[in-house]
């Protein structure tokens, strides 16, 4: 695997640049591609860039002048389907991490966070899984509800896996799944394989992001 094309996104210059210095200090596995203010003019640099230039990671501040992150990863991952889009901010409040995550951003890290950190989040969403900080899974767990949905519209999952859906994003083990639902732990396994397949998931946190993007449960 070749070095990952990072692009940094945030209205701070002194943030920016330390996010900058970490990156090179990682220069093993991870190359900076660029750097913007704000999401119009990181939208802009991405949009004019050629394809083996472009990012294959963008890291993005929420609050930022002209254009925000939220709206920001709106474009990007609608245009540029192949860049993962992770938020890192000092933001933890549902409201704006289900919102990222409904635009299509696939990780969420705190701006607290250390170089190790950075470089596992990076390394994760570039190899197609989700990546949240301990205190971000924290509060989604914490603030999380079940919505009633029907059928129909909860694209092809079954009664059954829905029910196991909820339970695998509330945190429960495959044992409390199968005692829950009087169903065999084997049983519950083979449920969540399904679940991943269908979904397009790598893990649970991928699950967690798919019930919340679909309206399966809500983040309060």
């Amino acid at each position: 695997m070749g070095r990952i094309r990072v692009f940094v996104m945030d209205d701070h210059k002194l943030v920016r640049e330390g996010i900058i210095f970490l990156l090179r200090e990682l220069n093993t596995s991870i190359h900076f591609s660029g750097s913007a203010s704000d999401g119009k003019e990181g939208f802009e640099i991405i949009s004019s860039m050629d394809e083996s230039q472009k990012p294959e990671v963008v890291l993005m501040d929420i609050n930022m002048p002209a254009m925000n992150g939220i709206e920001c990863t709106s474009l990007l991952t609608r245009n540029f389907p192949n860049i993962k889009v992770v938020a890192l901010t000092m933001l933890k409040n549902t409201s704006h991490i289900k919102r990222m995550l409904k635009e299509g951003a696939v990780g969420y890290l705190l701006k607290d966070c250390d170089r190790l950190e950075l470089k596992r989040a990076i390394h994760t969403v570039y190899e197609g899984e989700t990546y949240f900080s301990p205190a971000v899974a924290q509060q989604i767990m914490a603030h999380m509800t079940r919505l009633k949905k029907d059928k129909d519209s909860s694209s092809n999952l079954s009664s059954r896996e829905l029910e196991v859906l909820n339970l695998v994003v509330a945190d429960h083990s495959n044992q409390e799944i199968a005692e829950n639902l009087s169903i065999s732990v084997r049983t519950v396994e083979t449920h969540k394989q399904n679940l991943l397949a269908k979904t397009g998931s790598k893990s649970v946190a991928g699950l967690v992001v798919y019930a919340i993007k679909n309206d399966l449960v809500d983040i309060y």
